[in-house]
């Protein structure tokens, strides 16, 4: 693959995705790379307000990387203006806070279409273009939640376990044509991430009512998910930096930790009897004795 490259990055006007262009816009100079940057309409002012504007290097897009059409028309366009892209980071996402009995169909089907189908799609999109010129690199945001999951965050993490699986696969198939698939497995990072966190219609009242089964479930992981990312080691430009690596790495493997947490937990995975890595994890959880009783109730095994 020759110094210039066709980069396009999704969901790249906050958090770890503006972070992520704000690197690769430092590195711009040197290796004359070429930036198509994207976001929600709603979204486009954010360059703006972090000075990042408009150049001959630099394109700003709009992408919802859920419209077929909007992924196909920026593709066309990379392909007749650039040569094609020669780099995908698929970081656009949302999470959604709710238990398995919260969620309803149409929800589970937008995170789903948001973590999982719309990058694949993106993907297969930009493919025909690098197979011809026998190079390119996929790079898909992936999470912790992607090998382990945690209650109340579970569509979160289907959908990163279904990103994680197509892209395994695909990194098998598409390695003939010199082009590499790379996961990125990102823990706690932080930030106010957790404040932008969805939530369901009944996640929502589950959450406010003191009284339902699930309260303290969303009550305790709530607070003991927004103290682990304040308190994070990691940032995103920690893992922006991480990700540019990987960017300019002639041979990426297929997943790579984007955080220190992240190793520690797939490692504790690996190391653990499986039965015994499940209990110590629901014993970890914070208060768990708690869970299923109205906040306030008192502990009957406590004297």
């Amino acid at each position: 693959m020759g110094e210039r490259k066709v980069i396009l990055i999704t969901g790249a006007s906050t958090g770890l995705g503006l972070a992520i262009a704000q690197r690769l816009l430092l590195e711009q100079s040197k290796r004359k790379h070429h930036l198509i940057l994207t976001a929600r309409e709603s979204s486009l002012h954010r360059f703006a307000d972090n000075k990042i504007d408009q150049n001959a290097q630099t394109w700003i897009r709009t992408l919802d990387v859920t419209h077929a059409d909007q992924r196909e028309a920026l593709v066309n366009e990379a392909n007749a203006n650039l040569g094609g892209v020669d780099v995908l980071i698929n970081n656009a996402g949302v999470s959604y806070r709710t238990c398995v009995e919260h969620l309803s169909e149409p929800e589970r089907l937008k995170q789903m279409n948001i973590n999982y189908r719309s990058p694949i799609e993106l993907a297969r999109c930009v493919l025909p273009s690098m197979r011809e010129k026998r190079h390119g690199k996929i790079i898909n945001i992936s999470s912790v939640s992607g090998m382990m999951a945690m209650p109340t965050m579970a569509v979160y993490s289907a959908s990163k376990f279904a990103l994680e699986g197509a892209s395994e696969a695909l990194f098998y198939e598409v390695k003939p044509w010199n082009i590499n698939v790379t996961l990125i497995q990102p823990g706690f990072i932080r930030s106010d991430g957790f404040e932008h966190v969805r939530y369901t219609e009944l996640s929502t009242m589950a959450s406010k009512n003191a009284d339902d089964p699930y309260h303290a479930h969303y009550h305790e992981m709530e607070s003991f998910i927004s103290k682990m990312m304040r308190h994070a080691w990691a940032t995103p430009e920690s893992v922006a930096r991480v990700v540019a690596r990987v960017l300019n790495s002639k041979s990426p493997p297929l997943r790579v930790y984007g955080t220190a947490d992240a190793f520690l937990f797939s490692m504790l995975r690996r190391a653990l009897p499986r039965n015994f890595y499940h209990w110590l994890l629901y014993h970890s959880l914070p208060k768990v004795r708690h869970w299923g009783k109205p906040i306030g109730s008192p502990d009957k095994h406590e004297p």
